[in-house]
């Protein structure tokens, strides 16, 4: 993996866009406004900073595609072969609006879609430059995000495979820690151990690495503290018989991977048995069920129902799981209200969780790559209880 790049090529993102241009004429928008990074960078290959700083995208119906962005940002846009003509304001607020200086760059368009994401503030900034034109809401481009391309279906097993390693590496952290007699570490130190093996390997071992919104980390809790399914890393220190949760990810080339597993400290009691091999069967059945044609929300039904089953309904705190791509968390969401409908191609997590109240949380969760008859686990790491114990 010494040669792996995680720059695509100029193709790739003429796919992307002949992709969302046909969504469009679906639609009969003569043009589309998107100012949501992940969208620009799906779009032109452009990953940045936001800031108050307009960055955005026009996409004409005659295939143009357009990037308003800020002055100080146009070396690092080149710098990164964005596949768009850049259109430069000088500063901001400016004493010309910045989408004033995007409307006098692109044709008059009658009918422009625009991103759900849009922030009102700039919606209504648009709309003021380009009085001619009607906006309309539409969630064309967060869909054609859905089924990913065959580059971005590597990035993400690369990713995987990282993930798998950062796990890998927290368990030995925590091992040696046991071997050598000393202090356990705490939650804090155990995610920086795992963050900096991630993006070490990434930087060892990858060419153009791509610095997305996080490029390696995650969640790192114990006891009490993991019975919070978001709960951050403290200063808590790991104890003999704890229950701790190493919920950890990366993004190669942009594209992100979760892998989640809950590990016990020291031999399981029954009731912590009890509490794991329930998770495990639901996460089982989640991988087995997730498929082409199957609705979202059914996916979630059929995973969710083990934990009930079991009598440990009453500690469920959230669904199944989510759409994965240029966001960790992003639709299609794997929970009741959602009627999507699965297709091959897509990425989506599969972790179910309990969350037991001044004791501790247990999810495990992958990654799953829908294929054409079923899904496959992009990420490895064993599952069971008995491989993540750690032996005192």
């Amino acid at each position: 993996m010494t040669d792996f790049d995680q720059r695509l090529d100029a193709a790739f993102y003429d796919r992307v866009q002949q992709r969302v241009l046909a969504r469009m004429e679906e639609e009969g928008f003569d043009a589309f406004l998107t100012d949501h990074p992940e969208d620009i960078a799906y779009l032109t290959g452009f990953f940045h900073h936001p800031s108050e700083r307009p960055v955005a995208i026009w996409l004409d119906a005659s295939g143009a595609v357009t990037m308003l962005l800020p002055e100080l940002e146009r070396e690092y846009a080149q710098s990164q072969a964005s596949r768009a003509e850049i259109i430069a304001f000088p500063e901001y607020p400016g004493i010309v609006p910045p989408f004033a200086v995007l409307a006098r760059a692109v044709p008059s368009a009658r009918r422009v879609g625009f991103a759900t994401t849009m922030p009102y503030q700039r919606l209504v900034a648009a709309r003021e430059s380009m009085p001619g034109s009607v906006f309309t809401p539409s969630e064309l481009i967060t869909h054609a995000r859905y089924v990913k391309f065959p580059e971005e279906v590597v990035l993400h097993r690369e990713a995987a495979r990282i993930t798998d390693r950062m796990l890998e590496a927290g368990v030995r952290f925590v091992t040696d820690a046991v071997s050598s007699g000393g202090e356990l570490p705490t939650e804090a130190e155990l995610e920086r151990h795992v963050t900096a093996s991630g993006s070490g390997l990434m930087y060892a071992e990858h060419r153009n690495v791509v610095v997305a919104s996080l490029l390696a980390g995650g969640l790192v809790y114990s006891g009490a503290n993991s019975a919070f399914p978001h709960g951050l890393p403290s200063v808590n220190r790991l104890q003999p018989g704890d229950t701790f949760m190493l919920s950890l990810g990366c993004a190669v080339g942009g594209r992100f991977i979760e892998g989640e597993r809950t590990f016990v400290l020291g031999e399981p009691t029954a009731q912590q048995r009890r509490y794991h091999d329930t998770i495990r069967r639901a996460q089982q059945i989640g991988q087995e069920t997730i498929r082409p044609g199957l609705e979202c929300r059914e996916a979630n039904r059929l995973c969710l129902e083990v934990i009930r089953e079991a009598g440990l309904g009453e500690f469920i705190r959230h669904r199944q799981g989510h759409g994965i791509g240029l966001g960790m968390h992003e639709p299609p969401w794997l929970e009741d209200g959602d009627a999507t409908t699965l297709e091959s191609g897509m990425v989506v997590s599969n972790e179910p969780g309990i969350y037991v109240p001044g004791h501790a949380g247990y999810r495990i969760s992958d990654s799953m790559l829908v294929t054409a008859d079923g899904a496959e686990a992009l990420t490895t790491y064993p599952r069971s209880l008995d491989d993540c114990t750690i032996a005192l």
